[in-house]
C-alpha cells in the first residue's frame, strides 16, 4: 500500500511532538518487540528495588529494636552486678529487682510489639521473610526473623533477691549480638541488590531509548523536505489543472 504525501507528513509532525520514533509497529516492528520486552525487563527490576527496600525498612526496624534491647540487657548487668556486692540487703536488693523488671517488661513489649506491615518482627512467630528481589528469575533473598523474648533469652523468672547468674544475661546479650549481627549482614545482602536492580534498571531504560527516542533534528530536516516535496506537488497539480483547463477552453471557443 502507497503511503499518501500528507499521511507521511502527520506522520513525521506525530514523531516530533511526541520525540518518540517508534509510534505503531509498522514504524518498526522488530524495535517496537525489543523495546516492550526492554520496558517489561525494567519495570521487573524497578519493582524488585521497591521490595528491597521494604525489606531494609524490615530490617532496620528490627535492628533498632535489638538494640534497645541490648541497652536495656546492658543496664540489667548493671544492676546484677551491684545487687551481688555483700553490702547490699533484701531491701536494697528489692529495689534493685524493682527496676530489674521494669526493663525486663520493657524488652518482652519489645520483642512482642515490634511489627512491619502487622507482622510481628521478633517475636518468634515467623521464621523469615522472604523478599521478592529478582525478577527475571523468580528469586529472592530472605531476612531472618528473631525470636527475642525473655523466654527465648532464657531470662524469664530472673531475680536478683535470691540466687541467680549473671550469665543468663551475658549469654542473653549475646543472642542479641548475634541477632543484629545478622541481620547486618541482611541489610548489606539488599543493600547490594538494590544498587544492582537499579543500576540495571538504568541502563535498561537507556538501550530501551536508543530505539525508541527520535533524532529530532533529522526529522525536522526531513518534514522540511517532505513539506517542500508537497508543496511542489501541489504547485504543479495546480499549473496541471490551469492547463487542463485552458484546453478545454480553446477547444470550446473552436
Amino acid at each position: 500500500m502507497t503511503i499518501s504525501p500528507i499521511s507521511s507528513t502527520n506522520s513525521i509532525y506525530g514523531k516530533i511532538a511526541s520525540g518518540t520514533r517508534i509510534q505503531t509497529a509498522a514504524d518498526d516492528a522488530a524495535g517496537l518487540a525489543i523495546a516492550n520486552k526492554l520496558e517489561r525487563e525494567g519495570n521487573g527490576m524497578d519493582v524488585a528495588a521497591s521490595n528491597i527496600q521494604d525489606g531494609i525498612g524490615v530490617a532496620n526496624i528490627q535492628d533498632g529494636a535489638l538494640e534497645t534491647m541490648q541497652d536495656s540487657l546492658q543496664r540489667i548487668r548493671e544492676l546484677s552486678v551491684k545487687a551481688s556486692n555483700g553490702l547490699y540487703g533484701d531491701s536494697e536488693k528489692q529495689m534493685i529487682q524493682g527496676e530489674i523488671d521494669q526493663l525486663l517488661q520493657d524488652i518482652e513489649q519489645t520483642a512482642v510489639g515490634t511489627q512491619y506491615n502487622e507482622k510481628h518482627l521478633l517475636d518468634g512467630s515467623m521464621a523469615d521473610m522472604y523478599i521478592a528481589s529478582n525478577p527475571s528469575a523468580g528469586e529472592g533473598m530472605k531476612i531472618q526473623m528473631e525470636n527475642a523474648t525473655l523466654k527465648a533469652l532464657g531470662l524469664e523468672g530472673y531475680n536478683v533477691t535470691g540466687s541467680f547468674d549473671i550469665g543468663d544475661i551475658d549469654r542473653a546479650m549475646e543472642k542479641i549480638n548475634t541477632a543484629r549481627s545478622n541481620t547486618g549482614a541482611s541489610t548489606n545482602a539488599m543493600e547490594h541488590a538494590y544498587n544492582y536492580n537499579k543500576g540495571a534498571s538504568e541502563q535498561l531504560l537507556a538501550s530501551r531509548s536508543r530505539i525508541e527516542d527520535l533524532d529530532v533534528p533529522k526529522a525536522v530536516s526531513e518534514q522540511k523536505q517532505e513539506k517542500l516535496m508537497q508543496d511542489y506537488r501541489m504547485a504543479m497539480l495546480r499549473r496541471k489543472m490551469n492547463d487542463d483547463s485552458l484546453v478545454v477552453k480553446m477547444f470550446g471557443n473552436m
